[in-house]
């Protein structure tokens, strides 16, 4: 019997699943509009939905390639922002030992959301084919949330303010992060202050990478304590 094929997981995972589900078709959604008000073809938001899967850094990678910033620029500024899918990867060694044939799928699905589902304690028995429907239900949101977003921008051309998406997604993921860490505002304020440091010298073009490099290495330099936000 295929482990794989368990109807009773399926709709455990389905239902574990759809707060993320509301989210991701809303946020690529956003993505998809963003991408055609960039003059992107449609099908190119699916085939980034599919193939880069990355939340908000496909936001940040479709406006770096739009603004015509080098695609070294790119991959590091990726590498930067997802570098801490690593450390998802390296706590998830011990649930995948076990994977079959699924188990590149299951580390390149491993997205915040997936992997906040994952690394708790799992209750239903079949945790094998649960951790394979939980990462595959996700990436069909996100895949679903893209393509509709494309095709909503592509019948609706003139909508405006989609290309704000991407500032609006991460003023409420800085709200909510300050919300949640009450007592420390160093690191935001660390990020804000290296920011307008970085655009002020190095100009609108060329601020991304020195602003980023300034955060990492000031972050570093702070106690451990302080560093979390």
């Amino acid at each position: 019997m295929n482990t794989l094929k368990d109807k009773a997981t399926f709709k455990q995972a389905f239902i574990d699943t759809l707060p993320v589900m509301s989210g991701y078709l809303i946020m690529g959604a956003g993505f998809g509009m963003v991408m055609n008000s960039y003059g992107y073809p449609p099908y190119l938001s699916t085939l980034m939905a599919v193939c880069i899967y990355a939340g908000a850094m496909q936001y940040v990678g479709a406006n770096l390639l739009f603004t015509g910033v080098s695609l070294f620029s790119v991959a590091l500024t990726t590498f930067i922002v997802n570098a801490r899918h690593i450390f998802y990867g390296l706590t998830m060694l011990e649930q995948y030992k076990k994977a079959g044939k699924e188990k590149p799928y299951l580390y390149f699905g491993l997205t915040d959301e997936t992997y906040t589902l994952l690394s708790r304690p799992l209750s239903v028995k079949n945790k094998r084919a649960y951790r394979f429907y939980v990462t595959i239900l996700n990436h069909s949101y996100w895949i679903a949330g893209c393509t509709l977003g494309a095709l909503l921008g592509s019948a609706f051309p003139q909508v405006r303010g989609a290309d704000f998406a991407l500032t609006a997604l991460f003023v409420v993921a800085l709200v909510q992060s300050l919300e949640f860490h009450k007592r420390n505002d160093l690191p935001a304020l660390i990020g804000a202050g290296a920011t307008l440091l970085s655009l002020l010298i190095f100009g609108k073009d060329n601020f991304l990478l020195p602003a980023m490099g300034v955060i990492v290495a000031l972050l570093l330099l702070l106690p451990e304590k302080e560093a979390k936000a």
